[in-house]
């Protein structure tokens, strides 16, 4: 029988170490400085060791945090890899039934792989489009992490796009959607909307390295992924989607 009492006792623990570890990236990714503090014959160079890297004209430098991107990368696999883990961990000691986490039967299905891709692929637009628009008149630096992430060997880009991202999406979708919506709304008799809303707040919390106006397009988007999941019962569908949004993210603006 399931333990669901002390489960959502352990979840509030992860959430908040996942969030604590949020808040640390933020302080880091989101202190650039602006534009005009450069002088003007270096507004279309990126601030770095390497002279010969440009970016467009009136674009403020590219933030250079203090660790290499292989650095940066590894970084993410531990940390979320060590999370994912331990939710793995007490999933299994609870017994929370894979029913109750979107991972029944019929989850994985070739219907559930397209409403994965179709949406992934429309929400990757919304997000270029907010993404805009938070660099247009947004405070803060919505692309500073994906810019720091963003590898430059073929290597690396194997690593970001089958390991990273993957793990990312996985983990991100297990936790905001397959437990705070899915389980609790089982093991609760909580409306599965109303917990759509608040993982969707606490999902947008979890990304404040993107800034203040990253953090709203990602709560809207993780919205839209938590309303999907309720509809569709299908936690393979809304991990697909979210992974196409982040490495369609990567490869359009990145490579």
């Amino acid at each position: 029988m399931a333990e669901w009492t002390a489960f959502a006792g352990f979840v509030g623990v992860v959430l908040a170490g996942l969030l604590l570890l949020a808040r640390a990236s933020a302080n880091v990714f989101t202190s650039v400085p602006d534009a005009a503090e450069y002088p003007a014959s270096l507004g279309d160079r990126v601030v770095g060791d390497d002279p010969g890297s440009h970016v467009r004209p009136g674009r403020r430098p590219r933030h250079q945090p203090g660790h290499s991107t292989a650095v940066l990368l590894l970084n993410v696999v531990v940390s979320q890899g060590l999370f994912a883990s331990l939710l793995v961990v007490g999933l299994w000691v609870a017994s929370i039934p894979s029913d109750a986490l979107g991972l029944g039967a019929g989850a994985v299905s070739s219907s559930a792989l397209a409403v994965g891709v179709v949406l992934g692929v429309v929400l990757h637009g919304v997000n270029t489009v907010g993404s805009r628009l938070s660099d247009r008149f947004g405070p803060g630096d919505a692309t500073a992490l994906r810019e720091a992430m963003a590898p430059d060997s073929a290597a690396g880009w194997a690593v970001l796009l089958l390991v990273v991202l993957p793990l990312v999406a996985g983990f991100e979708e297990l936790l905001f959607r397959g437990v705070l919506v899915g389980a609790f709304a089982t093991g609760f008799g909580v409306s599965p909307w109303s917990l759509a809303a608040l993982s969707s707040l606490a999902f947008a919390l979890g990304h404040g390295a993107q800034g203040r106006a990253g953090i709203v397009v990602t709560g809207t988007l993780g919205f839209v992924l938590a309303v999907a999941f309720v509809l569709t019962g299908s936690l393979v569908a809304v991990v697909v989607a979210h992974y196409l949004v982040n490495a369609l993210e990567f490869v359009v603006n990145e490579r």
